[in-house]
């Protein structure tokens, strides 16, 4: 048996290419959507890849499984719950599919989506009654259990996605041995799970030991465990698990329209007819030089949540990149479900050289400096664009809370006629901030720099 794990930083993201040597046949379970490195190394191992699982339809991410199919002329395997515009094998509870001395079998494990399913993984050639591994999607998790809040909005209830889970965990995961390898679809830094390890798999006996959400309780106190406290889901999940059940263009499509470079004059006229000029170089270099209204979305941090938050995803998208930073960041916006690039600007910056009418440049302030101007007769009013929770563990005195997803929304509340400084943890989003005050005609805003990381390392006061 040929088993390789997948983890994509970016997106936290685990995908599992997984064949039997002596038949050369694979399969690929919840790829990713830029599908390249399983069909190369199917290639270099000999391996044919004929198939490719969804354990449920992802949230966060647009899967490939229409590139494997089309690409590779790979079956779409869903679970029997899941309803899905494309053809499809529907799986049932108990099915199995096996490719020479390699046996899949589906255990259907609803709780995070209720069409969710777990793959059983048995080498034959090694042991025909013992699974080798079991492929959980995000049912289960290393340290963890998939968020069961995702689903509240489309007619199914955390509270009965939560009792399916519990049902799921103990009627199928837990009376696996102890020995059965664990690998989910996602580790730490993911948004479906609150407390993921930073472990890619595990094992069910760690997990029985470990994972708080696998310990003896009642089924009262699960739902209440696993429902309560939740990070909040950026706006573009829902449309990302809705696309995943549709016939839609692949993402060659996009970048075929992405990769058109831009004359400057070619790329305002677009800016001026309504698309969103998307900078997405570091926080640093957009604050020395950037064009006047872009959006600031560096590829350097949590660019996937940030880009399906802060953009439009009906209004078309035009890059400033570093260049040679244009496909990543094509290839990272298809990945989750945007679309409409329509080019980037040809030299990047460089091509502003000499329309200094067009550059906007960001005003920062050091962490002395602030508490400085903060004792002043008129100080400025310090918005900080953290989550609630991070702002509630410690924030600068009198500082104003509104988290980044509701500043646009919520922009009646910064003050125009008074100076405004503004922060996050470290500079990130203070930069997206800056980006949207800016384009809302703000003009006394200076930003931070390194944000209240930067504070407290000056050893300055925090309160809570």
């Amino acid at each position: 048996m040929y088993f390789h794990q997948y983890f994509l930083d970016c997106l936290a993201h685990a995908s599992y290419l997984i064949g039997d040597e002596e038949s050369g046949q694979a399969i690929v379970v919840d790829p990713q959507r830029d599908v390249d490195r399983y069909i190369e190394d199917a290639e270099k191992e000999g391996l044919q890849i004929c198939g490719t699982f969804l354990t449920h339809f992802h949230a966060d991410f647009v899967a490939g499984h229409l590139e494997l199919r089309d690409r590779a002329g790979a079956t779409v395997y869903l679970g029997a719950r899941a309803e899905a515009e494309y053809a499809h094998t529907a799986m049932k509870d108990g099915e199995s599919l096996e490719l020479g001395k390699l046996r899949l079998v589906v255990l259907e494990t609803p709780g995070h989506t209720p069409e969710g399913i777990s793959i059983l993984v048995y080498d034959l050639a090694k042991d025909a009654v013992r699974p080798h591994a079991v492929l959980t999607g995000d049912t289960l998790f290393i340290g963890d259990v998939g968020r069961p809040d995702l689903m509240a909005s489309v007619g199914v209830s955390a509270e009965e996605l939560a009792s399916m889970l519990y049902d799921s965990i103990h009627d199928k995961l837990l009376p696996l041995p102890d020995e059965t390898l664990v690998y989910p679809a996602h580790g730490a830094g993911s948004l479906c799970g609150r407390n993921l390890s930073t472990d890619t798999f595990s094992t069910m006996g760690t997990q029985r030991l470990y994972n708080y959400a696998l310990q003896p309780m009642a089924k009262e106190k699960f739902v209440a465990l696993v429902t309560v406290d939740q990070p909040e889901a950026p706006s573009y999940f829902a449309y990302d698990a809705m696309l995943n059940r549709r016939e839609f263009g692949t993402l060659d499509d996009t970048l075929e329209r992405a990769l058109n470079a831009l004359s400057l004059d070619d790329f305002m006229r677009l800016r001026d007819e309504g698309a969103q000029a998307l900078d997405v170089r570091d926080p640093a270099d957009y604050g020395g030089a950037h064009l006047r209204d872009s959006f600031n979305i560096s590829l350097g941090g949590s660019f996937a949540t940030w880009a399906g938050t802060v953009l439009d995803r009906e209004r078309d998208i035009i890059i400033i990149a570093d260049p040679g930073g244009e496909q990543e960041a094509a290839v990272r916006l298809g990945r989750i479900g945007l679309e409409r690039i329509t080019g980037y600007l040809d030299g990047g910056m460089a091509a502003l050289g000499s329309r200094s009418d067009l550059i906007e440049r960001t005003d920062r302030v050091t962490a002395g400096n602030l508490a400085e101007t903060l004792e002043s007769t008129s100080p400025p009013v310090v918005l900080d664009v953290r989550a609630e929770s991070e702002w509630r563990d410690g924030h600068i005195r009198d500082s104003v809370n509104i988290p980044l997803p509701y500043l646009r929304e919520r922009v009646a509340e910064v003050p125009r006629e008074r100076a405004v400084t503004l922060h996050c943890l470290s500079g990130y989003r203070s930069s997206v901030a800056m980006s949207i005050l800016e384009q809302e005609g703000f003009t006394k805003v200076t930003e931070l720099v390194g944000g209240i990381a930067a504070w407290e390392a000056s050893r300055l006061k925090t309160v809570s």
